[in-house]
């Protein structure tokens, strides 16, 4: 099975590639960092295949070239993304456009080519790594939630359709809450609830796709956190988010 990974040099995307690096398995992992992407191939190249492309997703024509260059793609991950903290008038303009173009419009493109691709052959699956952040508004992190908002809604219209369709293409989507990968750095940010280990969420996460879960939401209480943003007043989650982004700020 041919496996193409985004963001794939370290945190979650990493992980999961070590999971799914097994000898009946071709990997083509995707990130900026050149150096950091060939420490992950040293590891696993010789448990199975394993191409890298140093790319930034952030430009939309790197993204369909990407499509482009590497076909015949079984499962598709898209995992590259980073967020950022602070009052939405006081944070950077360009960083915001720059996860905009990251978090939305590289997995917009990659998950239409990628699905028109698997949609010919019927089979085929894409694992879009949002958050539980996807599910209420972000005070101090109003972007980053944003852009989680965006890929938790288009994953789920794009899972209707495919049922409509009774294609045998998979959608599904990972919501994490706090991990502790190098996010916490690029998005400057600390956070005081307890973070999980992305091993264990990319465990997780390889498990319940296998299962053809669609909703992938590690752990009681972040599944618990989801059903509470489902029901309760949009003005009082986000009174209750502000105070949570409010205690990460250095």
């Amino acid at each position: 099975m041919k496996i193409l990974i985004t963001g794939a040099s370290s945190g979650i995307g990493k992980d999961m590639a070590k999971i799914l690096a097994k000898p009946e398995n071709s990997l083509v992992l995707v990130a900026r960092d050149m150096e950091k992407l060939e420490n992950v191939k040293k590891d696993l190249q010789s448990l199975c295949n394993v191409e890298i492309i140093s790319m930034d997703l952030s430009d939309e024509k790197n993204c369909i070239e990407l499509h482009n260059t590497v076909q015949d793609i079984a499962l598709l991950i898209n995992n590259a993304g980073f967020g950022d903290c602070g009052n939405f008038n006081q944070t950077s303009l360009e960083k915001d456009l720059n996860m905009i173009k990251t978090n939305i419009i590289a997995y917009h493109i990659l998950t239409k080519l990628y699905l028109k691709d698997m949609m010919k052959k019927d089979s085929g699956k894409i694992l879009n790594v949002a958050s539980i952040a996807g599910f209420m508004p972000g005070p101090l992190m109003a972007t980053y939630y944003a852009t989680k908002n965006y890929v938790v809604k288009l994953s789920e219209a794009i899972r209707e359709e495919l049922n409509k369709a009774k294609s045998h293409v998979q959608i599904s989507i990972l919501c994490p809450g706090p991990v502790n990968t190098n996010f916490n750095n690029v998005a400057n940010v600390k956070f005081h609830l307890r973070e999980a280990n992305s091993m264990d969420i990319a465990k997780y996460a390889i498990k319940k796709l296998e299962k053809g879960k669609f909703y992938i939401v590690p752990g009681i209480d972040i599944k618990l956190g989801k059903i509470g943003a489902k029901f309760a007043p949009t003005n009082l989650v986000s009174k209750v988010s502000y105070m949570v982004q409010k205690r990460k700020l250095y």
